[in-house]
């Protein structure tokens, strides 16, 4: 008999933690994997952060935090969104939660009720549609393909608008595409918002530092939907801190005090040492986001060069995240051994097992003719991983 909920029985489980998993046990019989499969950076947390946390501990910061957050925290992610990117929020319009993961699933929780319509452009995040279930609301999916580098048009937006609408989710930089919407782009689309005031935007900002293009574009930035924007952010990426845990939103009063009820009664505050650590990452020495994210263009710039000489694959240039997602049709339908290789979850498994690569399939992201690989690793890493991806690619016929 099953036991479970209906509504667990309904989720499907995270690819990307599923192949990082299979890799590991791959590593565990002694194979030499290189593990492209998980978004995270491969720094360590700076060490000014370290030392804020250590202190934290010394001047025992070791009791309940107030659920929405340390009031010191809130302010620092108040002057962070004015004096990097010109919105005006008070730590009241602030709620600090587990990670940007908790973050977007109370926003969902919050305003989503059953049936109602969440726009996800695809490729998009493997967690969105999961949340959307969790909330009893339905995803539509608006797919953009490579050859519009992975990013909706205003009029694919208008057409997927209806009645029952309530949200779309906006992730830029694009976790799995590595896609940045420009000021233009973000703006266009907010014309389009503009017109239909039941459509709240659910901007996933997470990756912000890591931009190959210039600065960061919120779509909070315009006035004409600003009231309708639940920005979501966090220290894991652009801070190498994807351990401890510390995601926020800034959103209309009404929102965050909803996400800050719906936390009280499900995790209550964040880690207290984590927020303190947070509190460093936003009010000391930036230099190293810069450096973080200069690595991680120069590992961009490699990746690019390196897959583009691979016969059959369709590859573009990132322009922000560390995500690469080249197109790989031309390889379904191939077989290697006997093996057919029907979908990309297929040619995943072969990469892995054939050239200890660990990667996603885009099937996962709503894509079924590409593949995600993280360059989040070291150069070494790369032109090794490539190169066996080569050598494997070319034994299928």
């Amino acid at each position: 008999m099953d036991l479970l909920s209906s509504r667990l029985t309904a989720l499907s489980p995270s690819e990307t933690f599923a192949m990082a998993q299979k890799s590991n046990e791959l590593k565990a019989q002694g194979f030499d994997v290189i593990n492209m499969s998980v978004g995270e950076p491969d720094f360590t947390t700076p060490e000014h952060i370290k030392q804020a946390a250590k202190k934290a501990i010394d001047d025992n910061f070791s009791f309940y935090s107030p659920v929405a957050g340390f009031p010191d925290l809130k302010k620092a992610v108040c002057e962070k969104l004015k004096n990097e990117n010109g919105l005006e929020y008070t730590p009241a319009q602030i709620v600090v939660s587990g990670g940007a993961k908790q973050s977007l699933c109370n926003v969902i929780l919050s305003i989503i009720d059953k049936e109602e319509e969440v726009i996800i452009p695809a490729p998009y995040w493997v967690s969105y549609p999961e949340m959307v279930k969790l909330a009893e609301g339905k995803s539509v999916f608006v797919y953009a393909g490579i050859d519009q580098d992975f990013k909706i048009k205003p009029q694919q937006l208008e057409d997927a608008i209806t009645p029952q609408t309530k949200a779309l989710i906006l992730c830029s930089p694009s976790n799995p595409t590595g896609s940045v919407y420009t000021r233009e782009e973000l703006q266009a689309l907010a014309l389009v918002l503009g017109k239909h005031k039941q459509v709240y935007v659910i901007a996933d900002e997470i990756y912000e530092h890591i931009n190959y293009i210039g600065h960061h574009e919120s779509i909070a930035q315009f006035d004409n939907i600003r009231d309708r924007v639940i920005v979501v952010n966090g220290v894991s990426k652009g801070y190498a801190m994807t351990g401890w845990r510390i995601g926020w939103i800034a959103a209309p009063q009404w929102i965050a005090s909803a996400c800050s009820m719906l936390q009280g009664q499900y995790t209550s505050g964040p880690s207290s040492i984590s927020q303190k650590a947070a509190v460093a990452a936003y009010t000391g020495d930036q230099a190293c986001v810069g450096e973080m994210r200069s690595a991680f263009e120069r590992r961009k710039n490699l990746i690019v060069e390196l897959l583009s000489q691979i016969s059959g694959l369709n590859v573009n240039t990132p322009t922000g995240a560390f995500y690469i997602f080249p197109e790989c049709k031309s390889y379904l339908g191939k077989s290697y051994n006997g093996k057919q290789i029907e979908t990309a979850t297929d040619l995943a498994m072969y990469l892995l097992s054939e050239a200890h690569v660990a990667c996603v399939g885009g099937d996962a992201f709503g894509a079924p003719g590409c593949i995600r690989l993280s360059y989040a690793t070291s150069d070494e890493n790369i032109t090794k991983a490539v190169s066996r991806i080569k050598v494997a690619l070319e034994k299928l016929a």
